[in-house]
């Protein structure tokens, strides 16, 4: 590691919080945008707390505020007002360098559209957050990045270009490298949205058993018939946490 990433990490262990019995804790957040009709408020003073290993589900109406909530816990968006602490990281103290290196340690994210580059295989496409983050030695990148390939089940498709592959596998790469550099969370914003009902099934499942082995889980999506998945069901309407249902 060179010497500005280890003065980067000695800055961001500042605002690191002791690790109590919750890996995300939300205090009164708030997130509004400047819009040219005028500031729109898409969170309304939300507080919520993650277990470790819990596999939360975020659901709600288009424009409840879903993604707008996994943004700002990824660190993607800074909340306009509020605390939020990440697995021991207070969000709103830490620079936007350290915030994306952070988040490529802390944080493994899954999208509706998958977002795999078209021009890399898969491998290379799962190998990415490793080079970025260099938390696994360079020769060991790919051993990694078909470990996991194997471990989502489609080891066989690692030399192919994504357009080769279908939604599902697509879907199933697209977790293999959000689990690249091993995070403690896993972050889906609608990951069965593009998905027919077998696919979706098994991608629901994948997700269940990624839980099973340890990562905490909080998926967004406007499905209200996932229970079975989850441990808990975080319901959104208008920006604000409208019911938090425990299974």
């Amino acid at each position: 590691m060179n010497t500005y990433r280890s003065l980067e990490k000695e800055t961001e262990s500042q605002h690191r919080q002791p690790r109590g019995e919750t890996i995300i804790d939300l205090n009164q957040v708030v997130k509004t945008y400047e819009t040219p009709s005028g500031p729109f408020t898409a969170l309304k003073d939300i507080n919520l707390r993650i277990q470790p290993g819990e596999f939360v589900a975020v659901v709600g109406k288009s424009g409840s505020g879903k993604t707008t909530l996994l943004n700002v816990l990824a660190g993607i968006d800074r909340a306009t007002n509020g605390i939020i602490s990440v697995d021991g990281t207070q969000l709103e103290k830490i620079s936007e360098s350290q915030l994306s290196e952070w988040r490529g340690r802390t944080i493994g994210l899954v999208f509706q559209f998958f977002q795999l580059l078209p021009t890399l295989t898969i491998a290379e496409n799962v190998m990415l957050p490793m080079d970025f983050v260099e938390i696994i030695p360079a020769s060991k990148r790919r051993t990694r990045a078909l470990e996991l390939l194997e471990r989502v089940g489609i080891a066989d498709q690692a030399d192919k270009l994504p357009t080769a592959l279908s939604g599902g596998q697509q879907q199933r790469a697209a977790i293999a490298r959000a689990l690249a550099n091993d995070p403690p969370i896993l972050m889906a914003d609608e990951p069965t949205g593009n998905l027919d009902e077998a696919t979706r099934t098994s991608v629901l499942e994948l997700f269940a058993k990624l839980n099973a082995d340890g990562h905490t889980v909080i998926l967004v999506t406007h499905e209200r018939d996932i229970s079975s998945y989850t441990d808990r069901q975080v319901t959104l309407v208008d920006g604000h946490v409208a019911d938090d249902l425990q299974r």
